[in-house]
């Protein structure tokens, strides 16, 4: 029955709406017979004024209808509907008052202000029958799931109506820490104290938390986000205000706290007007991009509108995958996108590549970052980060290539492990080849750990939860500095914009996070309890420290050389650099190691090299 009459046509469900309030017309005029003189049956007094019932009708459906009555929907049924129902009732009172008079009927004065009042009561209570008689059909009743909106505001508001048309969820109550608001009654629900949040959940009145704050900042929604977190049970954000006018909102954008909420602060914004004149009709080419960051690199390059943008990437099949997300994207822009299978390794290839796209700028995104698997490979580890490093950015300078911009780490400071040791050498490459030329910008950006990056530890844990644990940490005093994509790409993007040559960019990130402390946020974002002492959902286990990894770690070796850029975020510091000749039997030996596949060579090369390294025995370098 539900589903028939759901499906009736729109014109269908209007000209029932509008039939109803036709029956109500003579009916609430009857009926203002009746209560005016007092009695079911005023069948004498109505003879008189028998003229009214056929022409109130005929005018007043017309009112209806000019009003709207019959375009209000049952499930949006609320005070403005209520206000326009106001309106058509008083329009028939008056009605009734000038057609009495004209057509000389007999109406006692008082006869037409009731039938308005009537007419307005039984109008009312037809369409909250209908909307009741609907949700009885579909069943919501029982079947939608209980659930308290924090934040009785007007975004909480407009979520409770949209809520009252869902299926699956019930809106049952408000929490808000507002004295001011405590104890009133919001759209047919009460206001109470958010320290009654876990009484309720404990007795099962609630199932979910839906916050309705969408003006607060990063850090206010986390500090709250962080207090539900204990609750048991499933916590959902409503999307900004920016996301709403955008078209993002809505009851269908509530979204389950995602791990980039756990940056405890607020996302840096660095939407500035540099980038976009930066490379603005300019051929850039992004290496590595199918990567995580290199793709998100191509995404943003497109609102910097660039002549052309030319992806190179090693793997086909990542190839492929950026290539069908951005190119409908870069062609609606009249953005021209080039792919090219390579490696970084291969010079021809490259030299070529640059050659005959004519690239102007390049990103160099292509290296092998996971820790763990470059320490047990670091031949090919140093091969690519740092051969393929130095022949990206030859390639560059023979090309005459305005700006290139290495992507490095935090893991390069002070290295313990062979991944940041190769990225260091990377950046000492980088600052070589600045010292010979004049023509080309070369500059460098670390940033830490990724959110959302492959590899990263949040996907991790993510998938640990999801399985049922246990979660696992290298160390319960780990640190780590963490960012988001779209900041660490726009961080890349900037740096170009700043250059002067030979710099290195970090973004302030605020404090480095534990690990352990994350690991038990997501657990209890996630709906569960950290399992201690024989009680709870999921386990968090402690496994070691893995080959090549540090407890913490840095974005600089030498903070006095700290400088500012025009943005009070981004960071620029001019670091130490290797003699020429240094850097010169650096590479050489690093070619002939990898030449005889010598890993000692490669080992002892980097504690020669490389400032701060130091190997997981804790070796110190000599």
């Amino acid at each position: 029955m539900y589903s028939f009459l759901s499906g009736l046509s729109r014109p269908v469900k209007q000209a029932i709406l509008l039939s109803v309030d036709t029956i109500l017309i003579p009916f609430s005029l009857f009926a203002a017979y009746a209560l005016r003189f007092g009695t079911f049956a005023p069948f004498e007094m109505v003879k008189s004024g028998w003229i009214l019932f056929p022409v109130l009708t005929v005018l007043g459906v017309g009112i209806c209808y000019l009003i709207g009555q019959h375009r209000i929907k049952l499930h949006a049924f609320e005070t403005s509907a209520v206000g326009r129902i106001a309106v058509c009732a008083g329009l028939l009172s008056v009605t009734a008052i000038v057609a009495s008079y004209l057509l000389g009927a007999f109406a006692p004065r008082s006869v037409p202000l009731i039938f308005g009042g009537v007419f307005f009561f039984t109008s009312v209570l037809s369409r909250l029958a209908g909307q009741a008689l609907l949700n009885a059909l579909s069943g919501r009743s029982g079947d939608r799931a209980p659930v308290a909106i924090y934040g009785a505001g007007a975004a909480g508001i407009q979520l409770v109506s949209a809520l009252r048309q869902s299926r699956e969820v019930k809106p049952v109550v408000f929490v808000d820490d507002n004295p001011a608001l405590l104890g009133l009654i919001v759209s047919g629900l009460a206001v109470k104290n958010p320290a009654g949040l876990q009484e309720m959940v404990e007795k099962g009145r609630i199932k979910k938390v839906l916050l309705a704050m969408p003006s607060i900042s990063i850090v206010q929604q986390n500090a709250i986000i962080s207090e539900l977190s204990d609750l048991g049970c499933e916590v959902q954000v409503l999307p900004s205000y920016v996301d709403l006018i955008a078209g993002k909102g809505g009851v269908e954008s509530l979204r389950t706290v995602t791990p980039d909420e756990l940056l405890g602060r607020d996302k840096v914004d660095l939407d500035t007007p540099d980038v976009a004149k930066t490379y603005a009709g300019r051929v850039v080419m992004v290496t590595g991009a199918g990567g995580s960051i290199g793709s998100e690199l191509c995404r943003q390059l497109l609102s910097c509108r660039p002549a052309r943008i030319v992806l190179f990437e090693q793997s086909e099949f990542a190839l492929y995958q950026i290539d069908q997300d951005l190119r409908p994207l870069a062609e609606s822009a009249g953005i021209d996108v080039t792919t090219r299978l390579g490696s970084v390794t291969n010079q021809a290839r490259v030299s070529s590549v640059i050659s005959d796209e004519n690239v102007e700028i390049i990103l160099h995104a292509a290296a092998y970052k996971h820790v763990p698997i470059v320490e047990d490979n670091e031949l090919e580890g140093a091969r690519n980060n740092v051969l393929g490093t130095r022949i990206v950015a030859e390639a560059a300078l023979a090309a005459n290539v305005e700006r290139f911009i290495l992507i490095s780490t935090d893991k390069a400071v002070r290295p313990a492990n062979i991944m940041g040791a190769t990225k260091r050498m990377a950046e000492l490459v980088i600052q070589d080849l600045q010292t010979r030329n004049a023509s080309t910008k070369f500059a460098m950006v670390r940033f830490g750990n990724v959110l959302g990056s492959s590899g990263s530890v949040l996907p991790l844990f993510e998938r640990q939860i999801r399985v049922g644990g246990p979660v696992t940490v290298t160390h319960p005093e780990v640190t780590r500095f963490f960012m988001t994509i779209p900041e660490a790409s726009r961080l890349v993007l900037l740096a170009g914009s700043y250059a002067e040559g030979g710099d290195v960019f970090v973004l302030d990130m605020g404090e480095p996070m534990k690990i352990m402390d994350i690991a038990r946020r997501m657990i209890a974002m996630s709906g569960r309890s950290v399992k201690e002492n024989g009680s709870g959902d999921i386990e968090i286990r402690v496994i070691g420290l893995r080959p090549g990894e540090k407890l913490y770690e840095e974005l600089l070796i030498d903070d006095k050389s700290l400088r500012p850029t025009p943005h009070e975020k981004i960071l620029r510091a001019q670091e130490a650099m290797l003699p020429r000749t240094e850097i010169d039997e650096m590479l050489r030996d690093l070619h002939d190691a990898l030449e005889r596949g010598d890993r000692t060579s490669i080992r002892a090369l980097i504690v020669r090299c490389v400032e701060g390294y130091h190997s997981q025995e804790g070796e110190p370098p000599c």
